[in-house]
Order: C-alpha cells, then sequence, then structure tokens
C-alpha cells in the first residue's frame, strides 16, 4: 500500500495525524461476591484523522467518500504490524475553512473518525 489508507480501494491524501484506537467491546457486570465478570464482545478499532490543509476538490471528494453507511477501508493496524481491511462508518466530520479568495475556499483543520462497524 503506497498511501497511509485507503477507502474502497482508492488511496486517500497523507493526512497530518492519523491515530488508531483499539476499543475492546464487553459486557462487564459484578457478581454477588464483588467480583468483576467480564465477557469479551469484539474488538474494535477507531481512525482518527486530521488533515492540516486539503484543496476543495479533495476535501469534496473526501466528503462524497465519506456520506454513505459504510464502505471498505484499508489501513496500518499496529496491532497486527500489517495493512488490515474492515468496514467503517464515518463519524462527525468538521471543516475549517481560514479565508476565502478569489471565490475560492481554503479549507483548513478538517478532522473525522472512521468507526469499525
Amino acid at each position: 500500500m503506497a498511501t497511509l489508507y485507503s477507502i474502497n480501494g482508492v488511496a486517500q491524501p497523507t493526512p497530518s495525524s492519523f491515530d488508531v484506537g483499539i476499543m475492546m467491546i464487553s459486557k462487564a457486570e459484578r457478581n454477588a461476591a464483588g467480583y468483576m465478570i467480564i465477557e469479551k464482545i469484539a474488538t474494535k478499532r477507531k481512525l482518527t484523522i486530521n488533515y492540516a490543509y486539503l484543496t476543495p476538490t479533495q476535501l469534496s471528494l473526501l466528503l462524497q467518500k465519506l456520506d454513505v453507511t459504510s464502505f471498505s477501508v484499508t489501513y496500518l493496524d499496529p496491532q497486527t504490524g500489517g495493512n488490515r481491511t474492515a468496514s467503517f462508518y464515518a463519524g462527525d466530520r468538521t471543516v475549517g475553512m481560514v479565508s476565502y479568495i478569489g471565490g475560492t475556499p481554503i479549507y483548513k483543520d478538517c478532522k473525522f473518525d472512521l468507526i469499525e462497524r
């Protein structure tokens, strides 16, 4: 993979920061003796992605890809040490705009989470 991550097989621009959260989904409760009983249900990933700058075209294409209920993401996974592909959905997307010069917006600090289904 020549890029940090891809969506549906299409390489995405290299982000300014890319964080991988590894979440254990579990059911936990205490028994009569006060001992915690934990049932592991699954391990899921949350990718937190931030772009310091994107062109209007790059931003538009990326936001369109994220505007569906699920999609395939391939990324470098720190737990496995290799590329991993899974089904994700997009969390809230935040887009900042620095200025609007000559009819062209200049975007900064574009942030979003990709959450494994």
